[in-house]
């Protein structure tokens, strides 16, 4: 793919994130071929940062390389840089080579979601003393400046006080001034498992297998970055808005209705279950969240959905989605430096393999490397359980997240990993610490009948390591949540605890974390 024929003199170079491919992208709609150019770059950097499953990289070149061809047929001046085309390994790097080429007169991007990105084009253009205008996103449907005077002088900035102003100044599922079905929010009624006999048949949501030009971005990929982690064997990711919209369809006809029920659930083998598969189209901007929730609430009104279900879905998009990206630019780097639990265990290799004992860990780890997905209990509850109860540094399991995960992009990433996954923001975003025992898991799923580990057992060698790390973080964090209004209650039982148990405990979750610290296996 070549770069197009630019412009002799270019007015106005327009910079195009691998997370900004809307169609109506706005910074399109005033663009002259003969006098502006489209820009974007493939860069190394990108999967290096931090290590990007093969999944996640194809899925992000994919579709810029499908949204690049799409403006050309439309007629506009594009330059675009492959992987390999260049020596720059940066974006920064691969804009500055560009800028002196194409001399702008000033440069536009998007809002971008990550701020080791906008410092790298402020840099650049900063270099050789080009203006550049940031331009607001409206694919997100709470900007940037609402979200600060929302948040301002609150002392505690709580999702669901977001979320239900959201819904009244949007519109959405309300009836008048008051919400659908007479509550705000229907959690309640969205914590179902399946029972002994699992989720039973499920239609296979809809697939996209690769086309020539994703074809083209795996051989890329493969001889330019051939170390990165996970698998590209099973790719069907939507890689264009066509496919994203049919994705959204198929969720809608086939998976919504139930979603809500067991949308926390999780059975061995079955990754997709009722889950919509659209967070990594919405975060590259396929898809447009408005039009999402949208189709989610007529299918409610039309009567072909439950509320339970509507409601529960729609609050992950108007709710979290856009919550956490508040706080993400509200907070801004403070998020890498965040610590507050002391956490500074390495991740352990079973991150990167799936080779340990604790079935959960398997499953989710296994399932992740081959489709670099999991869903939000999976990634809450089994991943991000075992690195809190571990004590796993931050950053690692951050990094772990953003490169692992296809739909990761760190606006969205960073806030639920450091501050609802890790609680290391010190409950910024969790009044909190989401902590269980291995009776969570048991409950939510098939996987303790296949686990080695009693879920039950704190103490012995058959005891569930989530069980023994469990009963040692309350231990180690007496202090501090001891007599929190929200915890107490868990707190008072190592209270009650025999002195003899509790050092076993501690005895215990010490070998695991040594053992796993060292590389040895559970």
């Amino acid at each position: 793919m070549a770069p197009s024929t630019s412009p002799a003199t270019v007015r106005t170079l327009l910079v195009v994130l691998g997370d900004q491919l809307a169609p109506d992208h706005p910074g399109l709609q005033h663009l002259d071929p003969e006098q502006d150019c489209l820009w974007m770059a493939e860069v190394t950097e990108e999967s290096r940062h931090v290590p990007s499953h093969v999944a996640r990289t194809l899925l992000f070149l994919s579709a810029m390389r499908h949204f690049a061809a799409q403006r050309r047929d439309e007629g506009l001046t594009v330059s675009y840089r492959r992987l390999g085309e260049h020596s720059r390994q940066t974006l920064g790097n691969a804009l500055l080579a560009d800028l002196d080429q194409l001399r702008p007169r000033q440069v536009r991007v998007l809002q971008p979601g990550e701020h080791r990105v906008l410092l790298q084009l402020e840099r650049a253009c900063a270099d050789r003393g080009i203006p550049l205008e940031i331009l607001d996103d409206p694919h997100f449907l709470v900007p940037l400046e609402a979200f600060r005077t929302w948040a301002k002088g609150r002392k505690q900035l709580r999702m669901e006080y977001f979320y239900r102003e959201q819904r009244a100044a949007l519109a959405v599922l309300m009836n008048g001034h008051e919400p659908a079905g007479g509550q705000w929010n229907f959690d309640a009624d969205n914590r179902g498992h399946f029972g002994r006999d699992g989720p039973g048949p499920l239609p296979q949501p809809v697939g996209f297998p690769p086309d020539a030009l994703t074809r083209e971005c795996l051989e890329d990929i493969t001889r330019h970055l051939p170390d990165l982690p996970g698998h590209a064997d099973d790719f069907d990711w939507p890689v264009t808005p066509e496919q994203a919209q049919q994705a959204l369809d198929d969720f809608i006809q086939h998976r919504l209705p139930a979603f809500g029920t067991c949308q926390d659930a999780m059975w061995t083998d079955r990754p997709w279950l009722y889950h919509a598969r659209l967070s990594a189209a919405l975060n590259l901007h396929l898809i447009d969240p408005r039009s999402v929730i949208d189709a989610a609430e007529q299918t409610w009104r039309d009567g072909h959905a439950p509320l339970p279900s509507v409601e529960g879905f729609i609050r992950q998009i108007l709710g979290w989605r856009e919550y956490v990206r508040g706080l993400y630019f509200h907070f801004g780097q403070s998020w890498h430096e965040w610590n507050a639990l002391a956490a500074d265990q390495p991740l352990p290799a079973l991150y990167w393999d799936a080779d340990t004992s604790m079935h959960c860990l398997h499953q989710t780890v296994d399932q992740t490397l081959k489709l670099g997905y999991a869903h939000h209990i999976q990634r809450l509850m089994v991943t991000g359980l075992f690195a809190q109860l571990l004590g796993v540094h931050p950053a690692e399991i951050h990094a772990w997240y953003l490169g692992i995960y296809v739909d990761a992009v760190e606006w969205v990433e960073l806030p639920n990993v450091i501050g609802m996954s890790q609680y290391a923001d010190d409950g910024r975003i969790a009044s909190k610490p989401y902590v269980a025992t291995g009776r969570y898991i048991q409950r939510m799923s098939n996987y303790c009948r296949q686990c080695p580990f009693d879920a039950a057992e704190a103490v012995g060698e058959n005891a569930c390591p989530f069980t023994t790390l469990y009963w040692d973080f309350l231990d180690r964090h007496r202090d501090r949540f001891a007599r929190h209004p929200r915890t107490a209650l868990q707190w008072k039982h190592v209270e009650k605890m025999d002195p003899e148990r509790l050092q076993a405990i501690r005895d215990r979750a010490g070998h695991i974390r040594n053992a796993l610290a060292q590389g040895g296996r559970i």
